[in-house]
């Protein structure tokens, strides 16, 4: 397990860099991922089934001990990142699917790699975990809705069906994940170690099949936008999500967190939800917004550490 763990803290460090190389890997050899793109469902249910494992039912508690700053942590959350790129697709003019994938990716719940990020950046990682529960059990509801409010005009979208896919997709994984950690809790702490390089190989699978599939379409005038509306969205979503939280009154360290919450998407999700419903195209935007929200994210959070630790020494 040591050599496993060793191992997974290494492809963390590197996570982007691997990223960018698989990609590029998608793109020129797309046979390999395309060989199992119908498999993408089962992939990403893995992913929700390892965040499953993590938690436990005290984490479900603390939402109810401290509701407030998580409750407002996850409207935020729903409430700037779908406005935003809303309002992204309007100044940039884009339309059809590129424009339900941007709405689609700023719709979806925060990604896993915000606690990453704010346990670096030295924020409240107890906060982040329990906005990213709720945002994420919450997703099969405010996921229709919002895009038949934000992307009703670009694609159709078929709210019941979603409703119901999305919560076999997300929420079912994750309660099993929850059951098996509390029924076999000390068996599952041997394997928890495995958990984030077994979800970094999902995440890159995911993304292999994004760009195997749309390799005609990735550099084209259409999909070509989609790269500064992202980098805007993102960095939007951070600078909103800190003010809101410093105007609500949340300390330094609960700030930092919802920064990131809001700031970051489950981009995996999104891929994944464009394949099924929408189109290739689509999924463009969340592959993007996967590479740049961990650079972003990675940068930051240093910044912010190396602040506090010039503070503190």
């Amino acid at each position: 397990m040591g050599s496993i763990r060793k191992f997974g803290d290494w492809t963390s460090k590197w996570f982007t860099l691997l990223i960018l190389i698989w990609a590029g890997f998608s793109y020129f050899f797309p046979a390999f991922s395309l060989s199992y793109a119908k498999n993408i469902n089962y992939i990403l249910g893995f992913i929700l089934f390892g965040m499953g494992l993590t938690l436990s039912w005290e984490d479900f508690k603390r939402i109810g001990k401290r509701p407030v700053p998580v409750i407002l942590g996850t409207v935020a959350h729903y409430v700037i990142m779908p406005l935003v790129a809303w309002i992204l697709c309007l100044i940039f003019r884009l339309d059809g699917a590129v424009a339900a994938g941007v709405i689609l990716v700023g719709s979806c719940p925060s990604g896993t790699a915000s606690s990453v990020m704010a346990y670096l950046a030295k924020g409240d990682v107890a906060l982040d975990v329990s906005i990213e529960t709720l945002s994420t059990l919450l997703a099969p509801i405010m996921l229709p809705l919002l895009l038949k409010l934000y992307a009703g005009k670009y694609v159709d979208v078929s709210t019941m069906t979603l409703f119901k896919n999305i919560f076999i997709l997300v929420v079912i994984p994750i309660i099993l994940g929850v059951i098996l950690n509390s029924l076999f809790h000390r068996h599952i702490q041997k394997v928890k170690e495995t958990l984030p390089l077994l979800s970094q190989i999902a995440i890159l699978a995911i993304i292999g099949v994004v760009v195997a599939v749309n390799q005609k379409h990735l550099f084209t005038a259409e999909t070509l936008v989609v790269i500064p509306v992202v980098i805007f969205h993102n960095l939007s979503g951070y600078a909103l999500g800190y003010a809101f939280a410093r105007m609500i009154g949340l300390n330094h360290a609960q700030s930092k967190a919802i920064t990131f919450e809001v700031g970051m998407q489950d981009s995996s999700l999104g891929a994944t939800l464009a394949i099924k419903y929408f189109s290739p195209v689509a999924a463009v935007p969340s592959t993007v917004f996967s590479i740049w929200h961990n650079i972003s994210g990675s940068a930051l959070s240093t910044w912010w550490r190396n602040r506090h630790e010039a503070t503190n020494s």
